[in-house]
């Protein structure tokens, strides 16, 4: 997996391509907890994903907890096949995704 991040006043776009899963996911739980301190907004590319576990879809709730009390959060570039695991783990309701 690899992870790009570009901070800009207040916003943060990161770029997940690979696999998000049980060895990668603290990968990517480390960067957003480094960097989320004055990130307003949060933007998260999903459009390099091949794949996400049940460890990504963890991160991915611990730092929409967080942007709740700081700013929003957003997905973009979800492919059907990550939408679907959204959608079935009930994700989909609580996830803004773009």
């Amino acid at each position: 997996m690899t992870i790009d991040k570009e901070l800009n006043e207040g916003r943060m776009i990161v770029k997940v391509a690979g696999r998000l899963d049980t060895t990668t996911a603290p990968d990517l739980e480390k960067e957003l907890k480094e960097n989320l301190q004055d990130v307003k907004e949060l933007s998260i590319d999903f459009s390099g994903l091949e794949y996400i576990s049940s460890a990504g879809l963890r991160v991915l709730l611990s730092a929409q907890k967080t942007m709740n009390k700081q700013g929003s959060m957003e997905l973009t570039g979800v492919n059907e096949t990550i939408m679907e695991i959204f959608e079935v783990t009930g994700f989909s309701d609580i996830l803004t995704i773009r």
